[in-house]
C-alpha cells in the first residue's frame, strides 16, 4: 500500500476510533500514529520517533505558558473575580431592557480575558447570572442563550489556551495570535449585545429592565472590574509592547492574580490548593492530547498526505476563498461532535499546509478557525456550554437552551463573514508589533 493511501486510511480509522468506539482522542491519535509510522517505515523507527517526541513535547519550554495562564484563570475563579465583575457590569447595564443579559455577556467577555476557557466561563457565570435573570422574570430562552453564547468568548478573547496550542502546533508567535484575536473577540461581543437588543425589541417581555442605579452607585461598582482590567492590560500590554514573552506574561499574570486575591482577602489556603490542583489536571490533559497529536502528525508527515493535499487543493480551478469556506464548514460540523481543542489538533496538520500554500496569513487562519470551532460549543449534539448551562439552570429544558443559542449563531456567521471579507480585522494589530 502506498504512503498516501495509508495516510488516508489512518485518518479514517482515527475518526472511527473517536466517534464509533469512543476512544479518548489523545490515545486514539497516539496509537494510530505510532502504528501507522511503524507500518510505513519499521518498528525501530517508530519506537525511536516515540522516544524523541516524548522528550521534545514534555521538555519544550514553550509549553510552560499553558499551566501559567490556566493558573491565572483558576486563581481568579476561586477568588470570586467573576462575581465582582458581574456586579460592576450590572450597575451600568442592568436598568435597560435586556440589560441583565447584556451584563452577562460583558461579564463573560471580561472573565474570558483572564480565564481562557469557555466551559469554565459557562460554569462560573451560570452560577452568578441565571439566578438574577430568574429573579427579574427573564425568558429562559434568552437567559440560557446569553450565558451559553457569552461563555464562548473564553476561547476567542486572549489569553486563550486554544490560541496557545495553535501557536505551538504551527510554530507561530503566540503573542501575535493573542493580539490578532482581540478585535474579533470585541466584534463578537458587540454582535452578541446587538442580538440581545434585537430580541428584547421584538419580545419586550423576554428581558424586563432591572432597577435603576444612581451615578454614584455606578462609580462605586467600578472597583469590581479594576482587577480584570489590570490583569488584562498587564498581560496583553506587555506582550504588545514586547516587554514579556508569552511565558513571562503568564507568570506575571498568575503572580498578580495571586497578589490581588490575597490582598482582597478572597484567597484562602484551601482555595489556592484547589486552584493549583485544577491547574495540574487541566494542564496534564492538554499535554497528553498534544503528545498524541504530535505522534499522529509525524505519521501524516511521512505519508506526505498533508503536502500532497496542499498541492492538489492549490491547483484546483476554484477561488481560494471557496476552499477556505469549505474548510470552515468542516470545522463547524466537526465542532458539533468533537471538542474544539481535540478537533484542531487532529486537523491542523492537514489544513494548515493547504492554507499557507494558497498564500493566506497564518495568524489570520489561526484566529479564524478558533472562532469557527468555538461555535461548536453551542451547537448540538455536543454543545458543551449548552449542557453546562442547562444543568446549572435546573428548571430550563434542553429545547429552550437550544432555542436560545440559535439566535446567537447569526452573530457568529456575521463575525466569520467579516473576517473573510476584511482580514485586516485580525492582521492589523499584529502587524504593528
Amino acid at each position: 500500500m502506498d504512503p498516501i493511501t495509508t495516510g488516508i486510511l489512518g485518518t479514517l480509522l482515527l475518526l472511527v476510533s473517536i466517534f464509533l468506539f469512543r476512544i479518548p482522542v489523545a490515545f486514539a491519535m497516539g496509537i494510530i500514529g505510532f502504528s501507522g509510522f511503524a507500518y510505513v517505515l519499521n518498528w525501530n523507527a517508530a519506537t525511536g520517533m516515540l522516544g524523541t517526541e516524548l522528550w521534545n513535547v514534555f521538555s519544550n519550554y514553550g509549553l510552560t505558558v499553558i499551566p501559567l495562564f490556566i493558573l491565572m484563570g483558576q486563581i481568579c475563579f476561586y477568588s470570586g473575580v467573576n462575581e465582582r465583575l458581574y456586579k460592576s457590569a450590572y450597575a451600568w447595564m442592568g436598568q435597560i431592557r435586556g440589560g441583565i443579559a447584556m451584563t452577562t455577556v460583558l461579564a463573560c467577555a471580561g472573565f474570558a480575558a483572564i480565564c481562557g476557557s469557555n466551559s469554565a466561563t459557562a460554569a462560573t457565570m451560570s452560577t452568578v447570572a441565571l439566578p438574577e435573570m430568574r429573579k427579574f422574570k427573564y425568558n429562559p430562552i434568552l437567559s440560557t442563550g446569553s450565558v451559553a453564547a457569552g461563555a464562548t468568548l473564553g476561547v476567542v478573547i486572549p489569553p486563550s489556551v486554544v490560541l496557545i496550542i495553535i501557536g505551538l502546533q504551527t510554530s507561530q508567535s503566540i503573542a501575535q495570535l493573542f493580539v490578532g484575536g482581540m478585535v474579533p473577540g470585541v466584534l463578537l461581543t458587540a454582535l452578541f449585545l446587538g442580538t440581545i437588543w434585537y430580541l428584547c425589541r421584538r419580545h419586550p417581555d423576554w428581558g424586563p429592565a432591572g432597577p435603576k442605579t444612581t451615578f454614584a452607585e455606578k462609580l462605586r461598582s467600578l472597583p469590581g472590574s479594576i482587577e480584570m482590567v489590570t490583569l488584562f492590560f498587564l498581560v496583553m500590554g506587555g506582550l504588545f509592547m514586547g516587554l514579556f514573552t508569552p511565558t513571562e506574561a503568564g507568570a506575571a499574570g498568575a503572580a498578580l492574580a495571586l497578589v490581588i486575591a490575597t490582598v482582597s482577602g478572597k484567597m484562602s489556603v484551601e482555595k489556592f490548593r484547589l486552584a493549583v490542583s485544577d491547574t495540574l489536571k487541566i494542564s496534564s490533559m492538554i499535554m497528553v492530547i498534544m503528545l498524541g497529536a504530535v505522534i499522529f502528525g509525524r505519521f501524516l508527515a511521512i505519508t506526505r498526505l498533508p503536502f500532497e493535499a496542499a498541492d492538489w487543493v492549490a491547483g484546483l480551478p476554484i477561488p481560494p476563498v471557496v476552499i477556505i469556506m469549505v474548510i470552515c464548514l468542516i470545522y463547524v460540523i466537526g465542532g458539533m461532535v468533537m471538542d474544539a481543542l481535540a478537533l484542531l489538533l487532529v486537523t491542523i496538520p492537514i489544513f494548515f499546509p493547504v492554507v499557507t500554500a494558497m498564500g493566506y496569513d497564518p495568524v489570520w487562519f489561526g484566529v479564524l478557525i478558533t472562532v469557527v470551532t468555538t461555535l461548536g460549543a453551542i451547537t448540538p449534539p455536543v454543545g458543551v456550554n449548552l449542557f453546562i448551562v442547562a444543568s446549572m439552570a435546573h428548571d430550563v429544558t434542553m429545547t429552550d437552551a437550544f432555542k436560545g443559542v440559535a439566535y446567537f449563531v447569526a452573530a457568529y456567521v456575521v463575525c466569520v463573514a467579516l473576517m473573510l471579507v476584511v482580514p485586516q480585522l485580525v492582521t492589523f494589530l499584529p502587524s504593528l508589533m
